[in-house]
């Protein structure tokens, strides 16, 4: 079974339908990627190869940008997206710093 579930036909982001572990092997896109680290269910893969400051589209919706390059099969989450609704739910140096 595929653990990858794309929702929308726009989106930019894989969903994790079931918990990815290191050695795992999934397709995305016609490339194999092989993941090192444990992703959790429901979180989300980059599906295709964004730059810093592309729009991450989730559900057909803009949910954040990406806050660094990312290559297909790289776990998003807030160590390299933000928010563009709620800047303090991002690891912004700004929100960072302010602690």
């Amino acid at each position: 079974m595929n653990k990858l579930i794309q929702i929308h036909p726009q989106d930019n982001v894989l969903i994790v339908r079931q918990s990815i572990e290191p050695g795992d092997k999934e397709m995305i896109n016609d490339a194999e990627i092989v993941f090192d680290k444990p992703i959790a269910l429901g979180h989300k893969i980059a599906a295709i190869h964004l730059q810093k400051g592309d729009v991450i589209i989730k559900y057909g919706v803009p949910i954040g940008s990406a806050t660094m390059e990312l290559v297909a099969g790289t776990h998003i989450h807030l160590h390299n997206m933000k928010s563009d609704y709620i800047p303090t739910y991002t690891l912004d140096e700004e929100f960072i710093h302010a602690k």
